[in-house]
């Protein structure tokens, strides 16, 4: 097959719309379903970053993407019990490749509804059945077994996107794009990242752990993937906080830490415990737990909203706690796609438990970001690799 033929592209008024190839068969078989532009769009970004992960680590891999971005990315380290019970696959079997998923769509469950879905490995019934419970728009994968497919082919009603990748396809090392008519050609970003990416630490504090280093390597291959400026806070073998697509590297950093910061507190006994109704679907109990981790729950209790999804009424998580809460995390991992140009960055990754950093370096200001990082003990590594994706 050199060409398939798409409903339409980016938006319904775009058409006609198609990919193909240049020269050769595409790598791709589409199992079920009918995928769209951005979903192919996803899928093959989403591809790339799992198989780089998987080549990277050893580890299984997955990622969830949504408009052509990470809203969540991990590898198969295996999870206590209360983040399987904050990811809900605390009542399923999970093999590797699952706990990856599982990982993934649990850094962004919000961001996440909707996603499409990139497994490093074939996917596994254990996989299948967490995507099938998931209100999900389609998976890529370089295989399936018989009974992960049957199970994936019942979810939307028999319209489930499927699309199986061959592994061992390799792309051109030259890239087109057009953009208003005009092609745009540039070489692959085929950059790696191994033990030599932590070679230069500017900082005084010169200590990365082997569990750093992993994370760091997840967080900077999410960013290759990420639309810019991005930054990826990361811990445990998956991305928690990923800030895509802005103007500003500190509202990047923000962005992130809030989402990084929202992941740590569902894991705050009082989260853990909240008194759901039974009938209290997943996507509703995600967007519930973001209200009462935020501060506008005091204003949801008052109107009452509470009686919706709650046996009783819970004690709010005041402003207070959480900043006791979030003074005890540790031990996160910092990547960037670009130099960081102000210290402010640093100042905020510290509240939500920053401890190892790799970025760029080249800002006029680098002294003043080693500075603020050594008043925390930090440990930064300048890699000098920009990560831009657009």
């Amino acid at each position: 097959m050199t060409e398939l033929e798409l409903k339409y592209g980016c938006n319904p008024n775009q058409k006609p719309a198609k990919i193909f190839m240049q020269n050769g068969e595409l790598p791709i078989k589409v199992l079920n379903g009918r995928p769209g532009y951005i979903n192919f769009m996803d899928a093959f970004n989403g591809w790339q970053l799992v198989k780089e992960l998987k080549e990277a680590t050893g580890l299984p891999a997955a990622t969830s993407f949504k408009h052509v971005s990470p809203a969540g990315a991990a590898v198969a380290v295996p999870m206590s019990d209360t983040l399987k019970k904050i990811h809900f696959v605390d009542d399923m079997e999970l093999t590797p490749l699952a706990t990856a998923y599982a990982r993934a769509r649990g850094a962004d469950r919000m961001s996440s509804y909707g996603d499409f879905i990139a497994l490093s490995d074939t996917c596994d019934v254990a996989t299948a059945k967490i995507i099938a419970r998931e209100v999900s728009d389609g998976v890529i994968a370089p295989g399936y077994t018989d009974e992960a497919l049957e199970v994936l082919k019942s979810k939307r009603k028999g319209t489930y996107n499927i699309i199986e990748i061959d592994p061992d396809y390799v792309p051109a090392e030259i890239e087109h794009k057009d953009v208003f008519g005009i092609t745009f050609e540039q070489g692959r970003n085929n950059m790696k990242f191994d033990d030599s990416t932590f070679s230069n630490i500017v900082t005084d504090n010169k200590c990365f752990t082997e569990d750093a280093k992993r994370d760091l390597i997840i967080a900077l291959i999410t960013l290759k993937y990420t639309q810019s400026n991005s930054v990826c806070y990361a811990k445990d073998g998956q991305a928690i906080g990923i800030g895509a697509g802005q103007q500003s590297r500190i509202h990047c950093t923000r962005l992130a830490g809030n989402k990084a910061d929202i992941w740590h507190l569902r894991q705050h006994e009082k989260v853990m415990n909240l008194p759901f109704k039974a009938d209290v679907r997943r996507p509703d109990r995600d967007n519930t737990i973001d209200v009462y981790i935020s501060d506008d729950y005091m204003d949801v209790l008052a109107d009452g909203i509470w009686e919706n999804f709650f046996t009783e009424k819970p004690a709010p998580l005041t402003r207070e706690e959480k900043a006791e809460y979030l003074k005890t995390i540790k031990g996160v991992a910092l990547g960037s796609d670009a130099f960081f140009p102000f210290g402010d960055n640093i100042e905020r990754a510290k509240r939500s438990g920053v401890e190892f950093i790799v970025q760029p370096g080249g800002s006029i200001r680098d002294d003043n970001v080693i500075e603020t990082c050594n008043k925390y003990n930090m440990t930064m590594a300048f890699n000098g690799v920009r990560l831009f994706h657009h």
